[in-house]
């Protein structure tokens, strides 16, 4: 299957050739978006992305910023990409999107404070009107990921919460879900999963099996992998299954958190982002301290669903934010948001952001085979990356 890889720095977004066998990335192209790439969504067919984009602050940092847009660009023949139509203006900062399964729907989910919005697609392509929603739907509290589930029906949106900090107590976290009927969203189930009323719970993505009913999540806060099993038009309370990301445990007071979240096309593995943060003042520099950069590779039962920790792969760079796999599930490629000063020896040096390549094997371990340095720089990150099949 032809794909093409694309990457968001800053307020560029650039399509890279792929070649499978090689495991090797080309760059091509860019285009620049109205402000900072926050996330990608291409329809059903490949021949569109949608793209939001922000001038804020990440997190929970003070600047709102001004200019907030979901765009829709057009994908050429060769994966060349142009603004289609003119983008939308959004109320915040966005942090995340999907389209629903039909193509017809943005799903835009916001962080602080936690919100969400719905448009229309035209039949064009372009970015039609936002659709109003009913005023009591329970939103909670920094949403981290809109989606729909497999069927359509319904809508979950991934609550994460806070932790909490020197002067702040935790929020609690949740997942919410909604009724979907022709882009209208209607309250369905609120899932403070864990028994405390979603304290000690901080989800960040979930993904899907693609043909068994089973739904994986990421507990960026807790580092946890969660399974659930899929009920009816919502997902079951409490999970199945529950297992670390990581190898060591971690006070919440360091850096450390788990990431994306996907199973792999064929559902032979489900694979999550472990990240650290955690860094230290050496000689009036802020450098990194220790923790896990990694991918945590979960091989999955075929009968049952269940998760199985077979592997902790390297990226070779600190901070995975987005990974997906080419549609052949035979590559998988990291990206790492920004470069960071690491020590050395003695000394110090810079480790930089990059795209790292891994190949899957068999039974969904990882074979790392090279990285592609990325200059940042400015203030940009590269926020977002991810493989689109072409039509």
């Amino acid at each position: 299957m032809p794909s093409v890889f694309y990457q968001g720095v800053g307020d560029r977004l650039t399509h890279w050739d792929v070649d499978v066998e090689a495991a090797t990335l080309t760059p091509r192209g860019s285009v620049t978006l109205p402000s900072k790439v926050q996330y990608v969504w291409p329809n059903p067919s490949g021949t569109f992305l949608y793209v939001t984009t922000s001038d804020a602050a990440a997190g929970n940092a003070p600047n709102p910023g001004n200019v907030h847009r979901l765009c829709a660009l057009r994908v050429g023949p060769g994966g060349e990409l142009a603004i289609h139509g003119e983008p939308a203006a959004l109320p915040q900062r966005p942090i995340h999107h999907s389209l629903d399964r039909s193509g017809r729907y943005v799903l835009t989910c916001y962080n602080t404070p936690s919100n969400l919005t719905v448009h229309r697609i035209n039949d064009d392509g372009t970015v039609g009107a936002a659709i109003d929603q009913p005023p009591e739907l329970d939103l909670g509290i920094y949403a981290h990921q809109i989606v729909p589930l497999p069927h359509n029906r319904s809508v979950l949106m991934v609550a994460r919460g806070n932790r909490p900090t020197e002067t702040r107590p935790e929020d609690p976290g949740a997942l919410k879900i909604y009724g979907f009927d022709d882009g209208r969203l209607s309250p369905l189930a609120n899932l403070p999963v864990g028994g405390q009323g979603g304290y000690g719970y901080g989800p960040r993505h979930v993904d899907f099996h693609p043909s068994r009913p089973w739904m994986y999540a990421s507990i960026e806060s807790q580092n946890r992998l969660h399974m659930h099993p899929l009920d009816g038009d919502s997902v079951s309370p409490e999970p199945l299954h529950d297992l670390p990301t990581t190898v060591g445990s971690y006070d919440h007071s360091f850096g450390q958190i788990s990431s994306g979240i996907h199973v792999h096309p064929d559902g032979r593995a489900v694979y999550v982002a472990n990240r650290s943060d955690a860094r230290s003042e050496v000689d009036g520099r802020r450098l990194y301290s220790g923790g896990e950069n990694s991918i945590a590779v979960f091989a999955i039962d075929p009968a049952s669903g269940e998760p199985r920790a077979i592997q902790q792969a390297d990226p070779h760079a600190s901070h995975v934010r987005t990974f997906s796999f080419d549609p052949s599930g035979k590559l998988l490629v990291a990206g790492s948001i920004e470069g960071r000063d690491v020590t050395d020896g003695d000394g110090t040096r810079h480790l930089p952001a990059a795209l790292s390549v891994f190949r899957v094997d068999a039974d969904g371990r990882l074979t790392f085979v090279r990285k592609y340095d990325v200059e940042t720089g400015n203030g940009n990150y590269q926020w977002w990356t991810g493989f689109v099949e072409r039509a």
